[in-house]
Parts: C-alpha cells; sequence; structure tokens
C-alpha cells in the first residue's frame, strides 16, 4: 500500500495549474509490516507511479525517521546497507528490493523515493520493518515424569509461515511435538535434560540454548576402589561413590550397617585387617535416595598373633614325644611354618606341627607372600633320668700341695639331680653338688667320680685323677755298706725322697761346709766325716739327716783286730769262770730258800685236806713269788787281760705268803 504524501501548498496550486491531480502519485508496500529473522533475507515489495508524460530522473530506499525540509539519505550510499541492499525493480513501476543478513539494528521504516524531471515523491507510511531472533522459554526446573511444554519466541510474527525446529544439546530433534513453535515432552525422563534451542527450517539463526533441569532421585549408584587390584596392610585406599541424581545427591558411607564416614570420596590412610568389610554407599537427594551394591575390601597382611598350642601338658618322659602346634592370623593364610629351638640358628622342623622329642624352648615362624612372624617360645620338659654327668676342676692345671681345690659334679637331668654322691676310688667321701679340698695333700691323690641321682634314675661321672704336686718329703741317706771303710776306698751313699714329681737334683754336703761335695742321687765317699744330701723338684728341696762315714788306716785295723781277737778270748774265759761260780752260789741259795719256805709253812694255820705222803701235818707257811735281785757285778778296768771277779750280791729278797 502506498501513501502519497501531501504536497506543499505551492505545489498543489502547481498542479492544479497544470491540471494534475495527486490521485496520479503513489507508492504501494506490500506487505506494509514486515516481521524478519535475524540473519534472514527479506523482499520489499514496492510498487509506484508517476503522472504521465513525467520523466524518472532518480529513485532510491530511505529509513526513517524523516526530517522536515532534510532530503533523506540514499541507503545505497550507506557502507552499512551497500553491501547487504539490492534493487530488484525498475524505473517505470516495479521499486523491489532485497535486504540480506538483516540484524537486530536494522529494525526501521523504510520508504521509498522517486524524483521526476518535474517533481519528487516520497511513499509514505513506508514499510515497518522488524528484525526478530528466536528465544526458548521452558520451565527451570521440572521433575521426572512431569509433562513440560518449551516455546521457541520472537518478538515478531514472522511475516513468512516458518517451520520450527529443535536442539537438543546441539542435536536435532527429529520428531515435531504439538504447536509449530512448541516442543511438548509429556513425562520427561532424565534423558530429556540437557540444553535446548530453536530455529527456523532454512534459516541459519539459532535461538540461545536453554537448560532443561530434570530433577530425579539417585539411581546408577555404584562403588569403585582405587587402587584396583590386590589390597596389603598399610596402602592408602579410595572409595569412590558413582551417582547419577539431580540435584546432586548427598554421599554416605556404610561398612556393614555401621555408618563410617560421607562424602562421594572415602579414603582410608595405611589401612589394615580391621579395615577389612563389605562397604557400600548411600545417594540422597529431596526425590529419594538409593544404595549401591557391596564391595569388598579384602585386607592382605603378613601373619600375626602368631602362637604355639602345646598338645598336652608339655612334659614328657624320655624317648616319648609332644606335640606342637603353630597357629597365625593372616590373609592369605599361612602354609609355610619353621620350628627353631630358642638360642639355635638352625631350623629344627618345619609343617604346621611338629613333634619335640627333647627338653628346651621351641618357637614357630609363620610366613606368607607379604611377611612373617614368629611366636614366643614355649618350654617343652623332658623327664629322664641324669645323663651327661662330669666332673671339672677348679683351678685347673697343675694341683700342688696345700692349694684349695674343688670338684663339681655338672648333670643334665629332669627334674634336675638334687643327690650328689663323691667317690674316691670306691670310697664314698663326701655329698653334695660341690666337693672341696682344703689345703689338700698327696694323700688326697686318687681318682675321683660323682654320682648324679633323681627320680627317674642315676649315673655316675668319668673319673678324674687328682694328682697332687708335692716337694721332697722323706730324704734319708743310704749307705751302700757299713760306712767304715779303709783309707783309699770308697762307700757309696744314695739319697732317696718321696715327692711328686720325683726329685731329678740332688746335692751332697758334708756336715759344717757350705759347699756342695757332690751330686746326683748318689755319692761316693772317700774320707770321713759326716754327709747328707738335699733333694729338690720344682716345688722345693728338703735335706737328709746327716751319716757319719769312718775311713781307717790299714796297720792300726791290724793291731786292733788281733786285740779285739785276745780281748774276746781272755772275756770268754773270764764269763766261763764266772759263770760257774755263780752257778754254785745259786744252788747253795736256792737250798736255804727252800728250808726257810717249809719252816715259814709249818707255822701258818694248819690245811684240814693235808696229808701226804709222810702223813706229817704242817702248820708252816707256804712262801711263793720269791724274787731275787742279783746286783750287776763291777768290772775294774786294768789291763787288757786283767779282770776282777767278784761273787754276785744278792739284795732285796723278798717273800710272799700264801695263805694255804
Amino acid at each position: 500500500m502506498s501513501v502519497r504524501m501531501a504536497p506543499p501548498l505551492p505545489l498543489i496550486f502547481l498542479l492544479m495549474i497544470h491540471g494534475v491531480s495527486s490521485a496520479d502519485w503513489g507508492v504501494s508496500y506490500s506487505p506494509s509490516h514486515i516481521c524478519a529473522l535475524k540473519d534472514s533475507s527479506v523482499i520489499m515489495s514496492c510498487t509506484y507511479k508517476y503522472p504521465t508524460g513525467y520523466q524518472i530522473k532518480n529513485m532510491f530506499w530511505t529509513k526513517g525517521p524523516l526530517q522536515e525540509g532534510v532530503e533523506p539519505p540514499d541507503l545505497s550510499e550507506d557502507p552499512e546497507y551497500s553491501q547487504r541492499l539490492q534493487y530488484l525493480g525498475d524505473k517505470q513501476q516495479n521499486c523491489t528490493i532485497r535486504l540480506s543478513h538483516v540484524t537486530l539494528k536494522d529494525s526501521h521504516k523504510y520508504y521509498f523515493r522517486f524524483t521526476t524531471d518535474k517533481d519528487k515523491w516520497i511513499g509514505k507510511p513506508g514499510v515497518t520493518f522488524t528484525v526478530t531472533d528466536l528465544q526458548v522459554e521452558s520451565p527451570e526446573r521440572v521433575t521426572e515424569g512431569d509433562s513440560v511444554r518449551l516455546t521457541c519466541k520472537s518478538s515478531c510474527t514472522l511475516t513468512d509461515r516458518a517451520t520450527f525446529i529443535w536442539y537438543r544439546n546441539s542435536q536435532l530433534v527429529t520428531e515435531r511435538r504439538d504447536r509449530n513453535n512448541e516442543l511438548l515432552l509429556q513425562s520427561v525422563r532424565r534423558e530429556d535434560a540437557g540444553r535446548y534451542s530453536c530455529a527456523v527450517h532454512g534459516h541459519n539463526h539459532t535461538s540461545p540454548a536453554v537448560e532443561l533441569n530434570v530433577m530425579y532421585p539417585p539411581k546408577s549408584v555404584s562403588v569403585s576402589i582405587s587402587p584396583s587390584g590386590e589390597i596389603v596392610s598399610g596402602d592408602s585406599v579410595t572409595l569412590i561413590c558413582s551417582s547419577d541424581s539431580n540435584p546432586p545427591a548427598e554421599i554416605s558411607w556404610f561398612k556393614g550397617g555401621t555408618f563410617v564416614g560421607s562424602g562421594r570420596i572415602y579414603s582410608i590412610s595405611k589401612i589394615s585387617s580391621d579395615d577389612s568389610g563389605e562397604y557400600k554407599c548411600r545417594s540422597r537427594n529431596q526425590h529419594g535416595e538409593k544404595y549401591s551394591d557391596a564391595v569388598t575390601l579384602n585386607v592382605m597382611y603378613p601373619p600375626r598373633s602368631v602362637s604355639v598350642l602345646i598338645n598336652g601338658s608339655g612334659e614328657i618322659v624320655s624317648g616319648d614325644s609332644v606335640t606342637l602346634i603353630c597357629s597365625s592370623d593372616s590373609n592369605p593364610p599361612a602354609l609355610n611354618f619353621s620350628w627353631f629351638k630358642e638360642n639355635e640358628s638352625s631350623a629344627v622342623g618345619s609343617g604346621q606341627s611338629f613333634s619335640a622329642l627333647q627338653s628346651g624352648r621351641f618357637y614357630c615362624q609363620a610366613h606368607n607372600q607379604h611377611g612373617s612372624q614368629r611366636s614366643d617360645a614355649v618350654t617343652v620338659t623332658v623327664k629322664d633320668a641324669p645323663k651327661s654327668v662330669s666332673v671339672s676342676i677348679s683351678p685347673s692345671g697343675e694341683i700342688v700341695s696345700g692349694d684349695s681345690v674343688t670338684l663339681i659334679c655338672s648333670s643334665d637331668s629332669n627334674p634336675p639331680a638334687l643327690n650328689f654322691s663323691w667317690f674316691k676310688g670306691g670310697t664314698f667321701v663326701g655329698s653334695g653338688r660341690i666337693y672341696k679340698i682344703s689345703k689338700i695333700s698327696s694323700d688326697d691323690s686318687g681318682e675321683y667320680k660323682c654320682r648324679s641321682i633323681n627320680e627317674h634314675g642315676e649315673k655316675y661321672s668319668d673319673a678324674v685323677t687328682l694328682n697332687v704336686m708335692y716337694p721332697p718329703r722323706n730324704v734319708s741317706v743310704l749307705i751302700n755298706g757299713s760306712g767304715e771303710i779303709v783309707s783309699g776306698d770308697s762307700v757309696t751313699l744314695i739319697c732317696s725322697s718321696d715327692s711328686n714329681p720325683p726329685a731329678l737334683n740332688f746335692s751332697w754336703f758334708k756336715e759344717n761346709e757350705n759347699s756342695a761335695v757332690g751330686s746326683g742321687q748318689s755319692f761316693s765317699a772317700l774320707q770321713s766325716g759326716r754327709f747328707y744330701c738335699q733333694a729338690h723338684n720344682q716345688h722345693g728341696s728338703q735335706r737328709s739327716d746327716a751319716v757319719t762315714v769312718t775311713v781307717k788306716e790299714r796297720l792300726v785295723i791290724l793291731y786292733m783286730s788281733i786285740g779285739v781277737v785276745c780281748g774276746a778270748a781272755v772275756v770268754l774265759t773270764m764269763l766261763l769262770v764266772w759263770r760257774s761260780r755263780i752257778k754254785k752260789r745259786n744252788d747253795t741259795l736256792e737250798s736255804q730258800v727252800k728250808k726257810m719256805s717249809l719252816v715259814m709253812m709249818n707255822q701258818s694255820r694248819p690245811h684240814p685236806d693235808r696229808s701226804q705222803a709222810s702223813d706229817v701235818e704242817s702248820n708252816e707257811p707256804v712262801y711263793e713269788n720269791i724274787t731275787m735281785n742279783r746286783s750287776r757285778p763291777h768290772h775294774t778296768r786294768r789291763q787288757a787281760s786283767d779282770v776282777e771277779l767278784t761273787e754276785p750280791v744278792y739284795e732285796n729278797l723278798t717273800y710272799v705268803m700264801k695263805e694255804p
């Protein structure tokens, strides 16, 4: 539709003068209101007319607002339009144009103006041109299951019939819903959530995306473990709860049925076997809650709490055995066990059980691929008779007379032997585990052994020898002969002694002389004198008593021998005479004594039974035990052959009267 501008009064007057009416002028626009989509191309259809006989000099499009008395600008000369504006009409009736890539700033009133050789004309009221963009209208928040309507809106109604298309997350939504510019989502699902935008089919312009926020309770709740694979005691482990929910859910963690923490991530630093178990998370928002499936934390750890169980009392009799069983707590279970005797480095057995045959303290060591641990030791007691009985001597080494010596009896038995006896040879000498000899002497030398006794039996030790060392003693000199020698000969003196070890060093001395006169066990004496020897060993020395050696000259010996023989003959003769006289006197004395006895017997009281050979009753006493003391004759030496003999004198004659 074209609107002719009312010419000013001078122009009307001019037209009236020339016979031209306003009906001969006009501009028509179809349509007069255009709503175009941003970035689209718009055709403004236009026709015009002018009086016959007029010639078109110039034509162009301009935009408002128009100012009175000011020539409007030609859009084809405007840099903002020059590249986008295309004139499609002619210079007779068609004034159509195309405007490409329209923008929101292009929204104005547009007019067509032309000039003839006689007059000018502008077509009012022009074309009202509005450029619009697209906006998606949707509810801010919806809940899963609701019906949702999304509307693609523009600021004006598009002039051209438009086919709307929809995008979700930049992906075309192929199905068409309800009205042309609306998208209806019935029973909305969480999968329908996303960024929605709309566009007009055939146009590049797309509306800004609008987020459709679909609320729904937690779904697909699961737990993942990091690191995956085997978990060993001491590791750091993280549990992650994954949950699909809107709005995001609050996460809680449970071990078994016990709450242990919150948050999407549950971390365990330095995990231990106590942390083993089943874990699950709970995802909860205002629309509901859901638990994950349980996951199991199986914490591997080396053996611990290793202990030994004694199958029985732990006391056995020699020859029997006791079974020890090793138990441990480990993951995986220990399959490798070693047995040790305390204070010994080498294993004495393997396997979970062990048969102990001897006394001692035993422990086990349990192993798995993550480590090992040993148990405390347990005591196995084997009851047996004494064995390994032995004697030790203190001090060891050489024993010297006067030392203090201790014999100690050692015995291996269970129960320990409390009864110890000591024997020298086969003779009992003492009791107790320790036998002590103070100031030992050579008499203590010999073989000793001890006997150990407990309730299960007895055993003797091997014999040990006490060899007591002592210095020489009982040193004496033996004279090989009479000790009297003739001048020029010699007599052998032999030194003997008792010592341990035997004396090997002998020294000979002459009495009253300081220097030794000889050495060795024997000594040849050549001169008169008193000689002694001194015996030595490493423990001391002792000297003998002195012996006399007499050396005589040969002539003196001859004279002495003759004198001795003569003297012996004289003495023998005198003895024979003296003996004869003595015998005669003794006979006389005995006769007198007998007579005196008879007299005394007759004087004593009568004997009732006496009537013997002479039938004479005698009352004389009877004397017995008559003792005669004969004085020794005195010899007076005058000369070699003169011997004065005297009669024997009897003195102290005593008699005892015996009662009848």
